[in-house]
């Protein structure tokens, strides 16, 4: 299952306070199979694994939930105020 650091964690927690509609991020498999796309979410979509920790909430589509079934999600954010999001291997 996908673990997330403690900066992600943060970064939704602070989203989802600032924005009432977003309760987390949701994660999906684009098309070809191979890319994700991160975005605020409301709610999980049918057949989302939820992913809860810290008070951080990630929703997380099969596809994409089979690619990050071993990856930890890591952020933090940029000088302009940019989010952005790395994975790596879970130890």
């Amino acid at each position: 299952m996908l673990a997330l650091t403690e900066n992600v964690t943060e970064i939704v927690k602070q989203l989802a306070a600032e924005v009432p509609e977003i309760s987390g991020l949701r994660i999906s498999a684009e098309a070809d199979g191979q890319s994700l796309s991160v975005s605020p979410a409301e709610q999980a979509q049918q057949d989302d694994q939820v992913v809860e920790q810290d008070g951080a909430t990630v929703f997380i589509d099969p596809p994409a939930s089979e690619l990050l079934a071993d990856k930890v999600l890591d952020g933090g954010v940029d000088e302009q105020g940019n989010i952005q999001f790395a994975l790596g291997q879970q130890t």
